[in-house]
């Protein structure tokens, strides 16, 4: 029988540390949408120190800590409510491989990430910047310095003249949505159900932290029963205001030009088969962020593509001459809007469908405040009534274009010489060629997100998982480990392809590690050119000269400009326990990535890519993208770029 609270003889009790009480009440919460129920908090990552190995790492133990369980379920835990441990290598990276499964899962479902103090805890900034800027959730328990203070400073105790309450966590809290330090056993039960409540809100969700001073982590208190029940959190689908829904119809009825931006909300909804009603009955062509694309499969007649600077032609130019833009789950980024060049038509005008305000009001749009899904259900049965369907002309148009696009994407895949080294669009075009819907391709930083906004065939809504909030170099592993165990259980399993080149995997390739110790049949395919691509193609674009970017021994003067570095990152792959399959020629990745995709266990496809022709190679960007240029320069390359600056950002304008 339970204890009783001295206070409330009638409320049972359980005594545990802070630490094992937080771990039983995280195994008892769920989301609900839809009538779908699945756990909250399904596992947690951990790396362990002085700061929370015997706290949060003690409390995990006793959970059943371990992807299948196990252990004596500890303070109280059945095998239904057993805590997952997963075992990271970095704690940026155990981040990312947490928002890859939260993404994957749809938002329903989160990872939590326990670290030490110290720098353990500052590791994981960069990773909350990049969930919460994706709006992605991820619980965050970093170790905190001592509560009691019984020695000042303790190890890696930061130390604030001025505050003595502010230790290297506080650096979390303007990447977190919700901030909290358990300074005391009692004011977990506050904290802890804000943090939920904040996970599950989808107009609100993000990095949510919780720092746990060590010693507030071991220490023991009656906590009431009720705490540890199963806890349901509805996550919302908020209906249109009407007033907004009627000005929403309006706007579409009298718009010659419309043209949809599907953004990542889209997805967070699963609102794709209402978009694609919504697009049957109106006709309005869809172009996507980065976020959004395989909102519409490739193949779908109004989808045309990626937008902005990375976007495709037919997008571009529909976005130009729009007169209404209907934003759909996007934040409208500086690479989405051309940074404010792209929807260049005087009357353009913007309708913006998202479930916050904050968004909905960007670029003076009329806002619908909603959920995506709930959003275009309102409205598609506003416009049936008013029968509202584009001119022929106009579809006519843009299918057109599209078709166009698409045999300047057959050319950029196109491999006329099998024996020669491939370039990096004929790598996405021999992919192109191998994987089905099943598939998931998974990207962040470097050139790749530009080929693949513009080129990629998307066969399925969560096929393109490309993070371009943060663009962050090294997100790419550890989110394919992420999106592998979100998949988990499905049979066969789905591949899921990571692919990096050599900057990306310098950065970040600790992860592979945990890969190979869960045997986790991650695809890995490392593109090997020496340097950061995308960045020296800008550096020359603004007149740096590609200076910096290239991995070169030092020349006589000082510079980079000796022979290539003699690093084999296939090797160090192979150190880390991958298999690596290594292609020279066109004919030798073909069979490579076949043989990967096959793999039960963690593959690595190395290859060197040659640099492409202005021919063979990708479309150049098709709108521009504001990186400001020397204003005053002795190089005539510098001088140059101004010019062109100039010259672009007279285009500028801002939408009021």
């Amino acid at each position: 029988m339970s204890p009783t609270s001295p206070a409330n003889p009638a409320c049972p009790t359980r005594r545990l540390t802070t630490a094992q009480a937080l771990v039983t009440f995280l195994a008892r919460q769920y989301t609900e949408r839809d009538g779908r129920r699945q756990r909250l908090i399904s596992a947690t990552w951990g790396i362990f120190g002085h700061g929370n190995v015997a706290g949060i790492g003690q409390a995990l133990l006793e959970a059943g800590g371990g992807r299948s369980g196990g252990g004596n379920g500890g303070a109280g835990n059945g095998a239904a409510h057993r805590m997952p441990y997963l075992q990271g290598r970095n704690e940026q990276a155990m981040v990312h491989a947490a928002v890859g499964y939260a993404r994957q899962s749809g938002r329903l479902s989160a990872h939590a990430v326990t670290t030490s103090i110290g720098p353990g805890a500052t590791n994981l900034v960069t990773g909350a910047a990049l969930a919460t800027i994706n709006r992605l959730p991820v619980l965050l328990l970093p170790g905190d310095t001592f509560a009691t203070r019984p020695a000042d400073p303790v190890l890696q105790q930061l130390e604030v003249e001025y505050a003595g309450d502010v230790s290297v966590n506080d650096c979390l809290r303007p990447v977190s949505r919700y901030f909290d330090r358990v300074t005391r056993p009692e004011a977990l039960i506050p904290a802890a159900l804000q943090a939920m409540r904040v996970l599950a809100d989808p107009a609100g969700t993000g990095a949510v932290t919780l720092a746990l001073p060590q010693d507030v982590q071991a220490e023991a208190y009656d906590w009431p029963e009720e705490f540890f029940a199963e806890r349901d959190w509805h996550v919302r689908r908020p209906a249109p205001d009407t007033h907004e829904r009627e000005a929403a119809v309006r706007a579409v009825r009298s718009a010659r030009r419309p043209l949809i931006v599907a953004g990542g909300g889209v997805r967070h909804s699963a609102a794709e088969e209402t978009l694609a009603a919504f697009t049957a009955a109106t006709r309005i062509p869809v172009a996507s962020t980065q976020a959004g694309k395989g909102a519409l499969r490739h193949d779908h007649p109004a989808d045309v593509g990626g937008i902005g600077h990375t976007g495709t032609a037919t997008a571009d130019e529909l976005a130009r001459t729009a007169d209404l833009v209907i934003g759909i789950g996007t934040r409208f980024s500086d690479f989405t809007t051309a940074s404010g060049t792209l929807f260049a038509n005087p009357a353009v005008r913007f309708l913006h469908l998202n479930i916050t305000g904050f968004d909905a009001h960007k670029l003076a749009a009329l806002p619908l405040v909603a959920d995506a899904r709930a959003g275009l259900e309102a409205l598609t049965a506003a416009l049936a009534g008013h029968g509202y369907r584009v001119d022929p002309a106009y579809e006519t148009e843009y299918t057109g274009a599209k078709e166009a696009w698409e045999e300047r994407v057959e050319a950029s895949f196109a491999t006329p010489d099998p024996t020669a080294r491939p370039t990096q669009t004929q790598v996405l075009g021999l992919l192109d060629a191998l994987v089905t819907e099943d598939d998931i391709l998974i990207n962040a930083a470097g050139s790749l997100p530009g080929d693949l906004h513009k080129l990629w065939r998307t066969r399925s809504r969560d096929q393109y998982h490309v993070e371009y909030g943060y663009s962050c170099m090294g997100y790419e592993i550890p989110a394919a480990i992420g999106v592998l165990l979100a998949a988990e259980g499905r049979t066969p399993r789905r591949p899921v392809w990571a692919l990096v080149g050599d900057g990306t995997y310098l950065m970040n390739p600790t992860e592979i590690v945990t890969a190979v110790q869960e045997n986790l049949p991650l695809k890995l395919v490392v593109l090997q050119n020496h340097g950061y691509a995308s960045i020296g193609g800008l550096s020359e674009s603004v007149g740096a000269e590609r200076f910096g970017t290239a991995y070169r021994h030092r020349d006589a003067d000082g510079g980079f400009t000796g022979p290539p570095l003699p690093v084999d990152l296939a090797a160090n792959a192979a150190s880390l326990g991958m298999r690596v399959l290594r292609a020279t020629t066109v004919d030798d990745l073909r069979t490579a990535l076949s043989e990967a995709r096959d793999a039960g266990g963690p593959t690595c496809v190395y290859v060197e890519t040659e640099t492409p022709d202005t021919v063979s190679g990708p479309p150049p960007a098709q709108a521009w993208w504001d990186v400001p240029v020397a204003e005053t320069a002795s190089r005539p390359a510098a001088v140059k770029a101004r010019e062109e600056y100039d010259r672009q950002v007279a285009a500028r304008r801002r939408h009021l």
